[in-house]
């Protein structure tokens, strides 16, 4: 790979004989197959030199980002090589930046993590919910981090898992509630705990009346209002995403499947190429509720979205993911990267609603089709609702159908 970028001799020989010569030369070929420019290969070949370097300390090149920064220190050696002083600041933020590219493309970058407390207590009540209580995944990781976050807190103190009082939970839920957890977020979170040590009392960790103790606040039955924008925001989301770059491209096929069929993240982080039948025109959504596969006519803006993404800026790998990061490590993206695609988008348009994340474009979706005259039955159906309790919310913003009820003459019935 270095011979097709540099073309002196000394300077291929210096790259060639370098430390870890053979994982720069095959994540920056990984580069130039995802179309990197040459200025931007050569900026990186030459980055990586030093980083190479600064890294054979750790043979394994087993590290953490902190580890990273903490070679990047003295550029002594490399404002001699270069003949000029170099701004510290800069250099050291490229060097971190090329260098964990580079580590996470070899699968090497450890991210550190935080010890939990009572970890052998949650790993086996998980296993527990998967196998007997049968519980999504996406639901144990959700209890997963709560529990694990209490633990945290509570492990500061250095108290048995057996000496956890409801005062205890109580505390640390005051304690969310003053950082700005809302009335939802302190039921969810009681709500998790509850389960986890009404598990514990079976196992003989905590006394049997600690989980019927906790307390969450009550929540009541279509308490708000769907919190989306206007249809017409929503449109001009639309018109704002751009035709060329990468980027645009991507999200905008990811922003048409949240307004036009009103998905969840979680079914378009996990949506895959299988999934679109290009011959029939049909989209096959796994319902993250329902437990069930759920199909759709692929509209021709949708599908055009999808056909511009897959063939021009989707990198060629074996994931079956349709969306990936388009720079390496290639993934798939997140239910996180999903939220802040849509979130900086809206942002950066000044939409002001309560939630800028992709449940907002889902609920917009909604109060749509409400406007449009569909049924709540329809809608439930739509939105891969499993009873038409949950779709009863979007009847409160028909506010012209409402309007008309209360305008409705009664005559000489009273």
């Amino acid at each position: 790979m270095f011979d097709q970028l540099f073309v002196r001799a000394s300077v291929v020989a210096r790259h060639v004989n370098a430390p870890y010569a053979e994982e720069r030369g095959r994540y920056l070929a990984s580069c130039a197959q995802r179309g990197d420019s040459r200025s931007t290969l050569l900026l990186k070949a030459r980055e990586l030199l030093w980083v190479a370097r600064k890294l054979r300390v750790y043979p394994s090149l087993d590290v953490t980002i902190d580890q990273v920064r903490a070679v990047a220190g003295s550029w002594g050696e490399r404002e001699r090589a270069c003949g000029q002083q170099l701004i510290s600041r800069w250099t050291t933020r490229r060097f971190v930046d090329v260098a964990g590219a580079w580590l996470r493309y070899l699968g090497y970058l450890r991210r550190p993590v935080a010890p939990i407390p009572f970890h052998g207590q949650l790993v086996e009540y998980g296993q527990w919910a998967t196998h007997e209580r049968g519980l999504r995944e996406t639901t144990i990781a959700l209890h997963h981090r709560t529990v694990a976050d209490f633990f945290r807190w509570y492990g500061a103190r250095g108290q048995p898992l057996a000496g956890v009082q409801v005062t205890d939970v109580d505390t640390y839920l005051a304690r969310g509630s003053d950082h700005g957890w809302g009335r939802v977020t302190v039921h969810n979170v009681a709500a998790a705990l509850r389960a986890f040590f009404r598990y514990g009392a079976d196992r003989g960790w905590v006394p049997r009346s600690l989980a019927s103790a906790i307390q969450g606040p009550r929540l009541y039955a279509l308490a708000h209002l769907p919190a989306g924008p206007a249809w017409t925001d929503v449109q001009r989301l639309l018109a704002s995403v751009g035709a060329v770059h990468p980027t645009d491209v991507r999200d905008r096929a990811i922003l048409l499947l949240f307004a036009t069929y009103g998905l969840r993240a979680s079914e378009v982080a996990q949506l895959r190429l299988d999934n679109l039948d290009w011959e029939h025109d049909l989209l096959h959504v796994a319902r993250v509720k329902r437990r069930t596969t759920q199909v759709y006519p692929l509209v021709p803006a949708v599908g055009n979205a999808l056909i511009r993404y897959l063939q021009d800026v989707r990198p060629a790998s074996a994931r079956r993911e349709v969306f990936l990061t388009l720079l390496s490590p290639l993934r798939p993206l997140t239910r996180g990267a999903l939220y802040s695609i849509v979130s900086r988008r809206l942002r950066a348009l000044g939409v002001r609603t309560a939630h800028t994340g992709p449940h907002a474009l889902r609920h917009a979706c909604a109060a749509r089709l409400v406007a449009e005259g569909l049924s709540l039955k329809a809608i439930g159906d739509h939105l891969g609702h499993r009873s038409s309790a949950a779709t009863r919310i979007y009847a409160k913003v028909d506010l012209p159908g409402l309007r008309e009820v209360a305008a409705f003459d009664l005559g000489g019935v009273l």
